[in-house]
């Protein structure tokens, strides 16, 4: 586990080079082991969700120059822009839309030149337009992947209550204590405002006295009642397989990857409404790669082969060829083509205010220090 752990901070950026070689040795990790570092002047350096490092993801790129980029591992977008703001160099990140603004308020993304994308038009048109693509009149994100966020749950575990009248609520409920795990997100705030009758439109700016109103009463009812608070969402599907955890906050892959485990699982919509978030691609101003790389590896992204491999894992993607490219039963088993369709049915995530985002995030930090 040790080992692991030290591979996984090596992976993220968390260990020097000195340090890699000093403890390498003592876990049995060979030099060709290491990780390059994200210094390198000349590669493409990139910010990336953990799993999207995968070069399935970026196939064509990877043809055309024979190595792959750079990666530092992100845990979130707030952690992503804390390690721009630091210093490190970066040339492309995958924010997702409700994020793109603070990157893009704090100077550090570059607007995009669709014309330099071969891909861009095949993507849904609805998406080329959306909140968080479009900021200022500036294509400032390339979107790609999509999908929601819901409630998965062990239908052979939880009770029948549950399973007849499916909510939110049950992250904040202490018959579910060490039963549950919501996401190490402030949106369990805004969740729980939900569940006692705020819209989400109301939710999602929670600020000042209010803010601090319902962090003590959800937020602390969220990080009480949970088994785990996932940031890696790994860490919930392990739990669920183990039967750990009857239900998580879960985006469609965890259910997808429960699936071909042979493991019971169901993905429910709350009667409180679910989520849909779609990501994508940032230009930032901090690299020192060609750009021309950077939009070879953006287009790699936007390509239906990518699309492809998405949608086998359960997620949507961008490019519409992507679904008469991919194979049937992975369609079928994702069950939605169309994300114009599927918005209209969910929440979309909303581009939070940089001072609103601030203090959800310190008021989430202080609630989850309380039970250290």
């Amino acid at each position: 586990m040790k080992k692991l752990k030290f591979i996984d901070r090596m992976a993220q950026g968390k260990v020097s080079r000195r340090q890699m070689l000093q403890s390498a040795g003592a876990f049995g990790v060979g030099a060709l082991m290491l990780p390059k570092l994200a210094d390198a002047a000349g590669v493409l350096t990139c910010l990336e969700w953990g799993g999207y490092d995968d070069p399935k993801y970026y196939e064509s790129y990877l043809k055309r120059y024979g190595q792959k980029p750079n990666f530092s591992i992100f845990a979130g977008e707030e952690d992503a822009l804390a390690k721009v703001l630091a210093g490190f160099k970066a040339d492309v990140m995958h924010p997702c839309n409700y994020s793109v603004s603070r990157f893009v308020n704090a100077g550090l993304a570059v607007p995009i030149d669709t014309s330099r994308l071969s891909n861009w038009k095949d993507l849904f048109p609805s998406l080329q337009t959306a909140q968080g693509v479009v900021i200022k009149d500036q294509i400032m994100m390339a979107p790609a992947d999509w999908g929601n966020a819901a409630i998965a749950y062990r239908p052979d575990l939880i009770d029948d209550k549950f399973k007849a009248d499916p909510s939110w609520s049950i992250f904040y409920d202490e018959a579910y204590k060490n039963k549950v795990s919501m996401v190490d997100d402030p949106v369990a705030i805004t969740i729980g405002a939900m569940v006692g009758g705020m819209s989400y439109d109301e939710a999602y700016l929670l600020n000042g006295d209010a803010l601090k109103k319902a962090t003590d009463n959800w937020g602390k009812r969220a990080v009480d009642v949970s088994r785990i608070l996932w940031a890696d969402p790994t860490d919930a599907e392990q739990a669920m397989a183990a039967g750990e955890i009857v239900a998580a906050y879960s985006w469609n892959g965890l259910v997808k990857d429960l699936h071909d485990q042979g493991i019971k699982v169901a993905y429910a919509h709350p009667k409180e409404g679910y989520f849909t978030w779609f990501c994508g691609l940032t230009l930032l101003d901090s690299g020192k790669a060609d750009p021309a790389q950077a939009y070879d590896f953006i287009d790699a992204w936007l390509s239906p082969d990518t699309g492809k491999a998405l949608i086998a894992q359960g997620y949507g993607h961008s490019n519409i060829k992507s679904f008469s490219v991919a194979n049937p039963a992975d369609v079928a088993a994702m069950g939605i083509t169309d994300p114009v369709k599927m918005m209209e049915q969910s929440i979309v995530f909303k581009s939070t205010p940089d001072d609103v985002q601030v203090a959800q995030n310190k008021a989430w930090g202080d609630v989850k220090a309380l039970k250290l």
